[in-house]
This record gives C-alpha cells, sequence and structure tokens, in this order.
C-alpha cells in the first residue's frame, strides 16, 4: 500500500484512495456538531465563536441573538444531540461493539478540543469521526475536517496527532443518499400528502418545497472535489436535488396523484452582506408566488438539516409558516432524521463500513451520486475567502 499526502490518517486511509475497503480497528467515535447555547448567559459567547476571526463586534451580535432569546437562551442542538449520543451507544453495544462516542461541537461546550482531548487521555489513538452534517460544503464537511487537524496538530510538532504515540482521525462518508438518512425524510412526505390527498385537496393544488441552507455562491460552487463537474451550485445543489429526485419517485409510486404535485429546492438562513451571492430563491420569496400559480397548500421538507435545530425551529415553523399563512396557503412541515430508529442505524452501518472495509459496491446509497468518499478528494469544500487550511480525512493539494 502506498501512503498518500492525507493529514492525521489511519494506516488504511493514507493510501488516499477514495474508498477505504481495509478494515481498521477503531477505538473511539467522534460525535462532531455545530454546538449552541444553553442559556442567556451563552449567547454572546456563543456567537463570538460561530464568527471568530470576523471582527463582528458584540452590539452587531446582539441584533442577531434574536433567535436565540425567543428560545430563552438555549439552542435545541445540544438536547437533540444528547438524544442521539444515547441512541448510537444504544446500538453500538446491542451490536456489541466496543467503541466509546465522544462528543464535541465547533462552537460551544462540550468543545471538539476538550473531547478529542479525553479521548486520547482515555488511550484511544485510532477515531472516527461522526458529523451531524450530510452534505458537502465548506461548513458542513471540510471545516470538520479542519477542526480535526488543528486539534491533532501544532506548530511545535508536538500535537495529540504528531510525534512517537499520535492519534488518527478518519471521518465517515457524507450520507446524504444513505437509505438511513433518507428514510425520515419519505415517512414525513408520505403522511404530509397522504393527508391532504385523503382530505381531498386536490394533488395539483399542492408544492412540495426541499430547504436546505443558503451558503455563499462561490463556497456552492467549490463543493465537491475540485476536477467534478456539478453545474451552478457544485456538488452541494446536485446532492440535494438527487435526494429531492429520489423522494418524489418513491412519492409518485405510492400514490398515483403525485405526478401532478411540483416541487422545488429552495433556500433559507441566508446571512452576510447583501453584496455578496448566495443561493437563492429564498424559501420565503417563493412561497409568496405560490398562490398565483394555484397552489393552496405547501409542504416544507427540511432536507439538509439533520434535526430540529433553530435554523428548522425559526426560520421555517415561524417564518416559513408566517409566509404560508400571508398567503393563505396550508402548511406542513415535515420531520427531520433525530433520532429516528433507522437514522440510527444507519449512522452504525457507516461505522460498520469502515471497521469492515466495507467494498464500495456493497455500500448503500439511492441517488447515481453515492456513495460518497471516504477521503475527501483534493480541493474538496474549499472556502476562497479563508484560503487553504490542513484538514485531515482528506487528501491535501
Amino acid at each position: 500500500m502506498t501512503t498518500a499526502d492525507v493529514p492525521f490518517a489511519s494506516a488504511a486511509a493514507r493510501s488516499g484512495e477514495p474508498f477505504v475497503e481495509t478494515p481498521t480497528a477503531y477505538d473511539a467515535i467522534l460525535l462532531a456538531s455545530f454546538g449552541g447555547p444553553e442559556g442567556q448567559d451563552d449567547v454572546i459567547p456563543f456567537l463570538r465563536n460561530v464568527t471568530r476571526g470576523r471582527g463582528i463586534p458584540d452590539e452587531r451580535l446582539e441584533l442577531v441573538s434574536t433567535h436565540y432569546r425567543s428560545f430563552g437562551g438555549v439552542s435545541p442542538i445540544n438536547g437533540q444531540n444528547r438524544v442521539l449520543l444515547e441512541a448510537l451507544e444504544a446500538e453500538i453495544a446491542r451490536r456489541g461493539l466496543n467503541l466509546p462516542v465522544y462528543w464535541g461541537n465547533r462552537n460551544w461546550h462540550p468543545m471538539m478540543d476538550d473531547a478529542v482531548t479525553r479521548a486520547y487521555a482515555d488511550d484511544h489513538r485510532t477515531v472516527l469521526a461522526l458529523a451531524t452534517s450530510a452534505y458537502s460544503s465548506y461548513s458542513s464537511d471540510r471545516q470538520y475536517r479542519e477542526d480535526f487537524a488543528r486539534v491533532l496538530g501544532s506548530e511545535d510538532g508536538t500535537g495529540l496527532g504528531e510525534g512517537d504515540d499520535p492519534m488518527t482521525i478518519d471521518k465517515i462518508r457524507l450520507f446524504f443518499d444513505h437509505p438511513g438518512f433518507v428514510e425520515p425524510f419519505y415517512e414525513g412526505i408520505r403522511d404530509a400528502i397522504g393527508t391532504w390527498l385523503k382530505d381531498g385537496r386536490a394533488a395539483r393544488e399542492i408544492r412540495i418545497l426541499f430547504s436546505t441552507h443558503s451558503v455563499p455562491m462561490g463556497d456552492a460552487n467549490k463543493s465537491g472535489p475540485r476536477d467534478a463537474e456539478f453545474g451552478e451550485g457544485g456538488a452541494y445543489v446536485a446532492q440535494h436535488k438527487a435526494v429531492a429526485e429520489y423522494l418524489m419517485a418513491r412519492l409518485r409510486d405510492e400514490f398515483a396523484a403525485a405526478t401532478d404535485i411540483d416541487w422545488s429546492l429552495v433556500f433559507q438562513s441566508r446571512s452576510g452582506p447583501p453584496s455578496q451571492p448566495w443561493l437563492e430563491p429564498d424559501i420565503n420569496d417563493v412561497i409568496a408566488e405560490l398562490p398565483g400559480e394555484g397552489i393552496t397548500a405547501v409542504a416544507v421538507v427540511p432536507l439538509g438539516f439533520v434535526s430540529d435545530h433553530m435554523e428548522v425551529l425559526w426560520d421555517l415553523d415561524n417564518e416559513a409558516k408566517q409566509s404560508a399563512a400571508d398567503a393563505g396557503l396550508a402548511f406542513a412541515r415535515t420531520r427531520t432524521p433525530g433520532a429516528h430508529p433507522a437514522f440510527v442505524s444507519g449512522l452504525v452501518d457507516l461505522i460498520e463500513e469502515r471497521l469492515n472495509g466495507t467494498p464500495a459496491s456493497e455500500r448503500p446509497h439511492v441517488t447515481p451520486l453515492g456513495p460518497w468518499y471516504d477521503v475527501s478528494r483534493p480541493g474538496s469544500d474549499e472556502n476562497e475567502r479563508l484560503g487553504f487550511r490542513p484538514a485531515a480525512a482528506g487528501l491535501a493539494p
């Protein structure tokens, strides 16, 4: 086996091959997530972490803290991750695997640095990371891999991933089209549309909006491998569209009338200066136009989100729902995977793929884009504004 430049990788992943088909004896799991405040006093320090390096004053941060303040300063994401962590531990134990799970966040406690340090102190050296993000983009993939490299590396060669007793961190493949991630979405769509059809609503009057987080257009276009062609919006948009097409095909197989239901991919939660192009159209703009198209009901599917965190509860359950009410539309927001048994089981399946070195040809996926890579390809999900930063679990340029 040859060795490529895959920073802080396990022996099996150092070859740089897209798929690691050699068994790897991981001894711990790292559940990596975004993090969120858990009280009013946490909100501004949390937002400082989110915006670190941008020089944004606290006065401006207070203006954008409204969502958190309205929920008592508590983001739902940490509570949801505790539920997911418990479910993962139970499923791992049920399968007879001896793999402790360490949970660490990018922006709030428990911090990723602390989680990795604890794992090292507990004598774990071959770690497999699972991030709570399913798609290709800088913030949902590469930034986590940069976090791992930052925690393991150092300027003087004394980091946890360096020296005579180094820790390695690999990362499971992006799971946007794994059946375990997709199934909860389908159940939600089926239930919402089935109810409306049963109640006599005409299929042609129903619109399904698949919603995901908007990102800067420059970042979207750089999502996925550098040498791959995905069209406008890069792999980020292509992956969402592929999953939406799969879900619509299943819906039309189950309900003949669903052939008359149209769908769109829409975006939400944009930030940044108005002069910077972000992915569009915005979900609220689309909802406002639906009555003019003869639509009377809109089902919103939070396709880009793993759980009901702030962007779902505020931007969809509050703002998008209000937009639908203003337009006179019936509104349904379908569930996210959360700790759905199919999702939890699917995540442990992904862990076992790497433990067993499952051949790529045997890995489940529901779109032509999958299965995604174990080792990220050169240039994947670069951030054109920040420039190159070392990242684990991927080939360096």
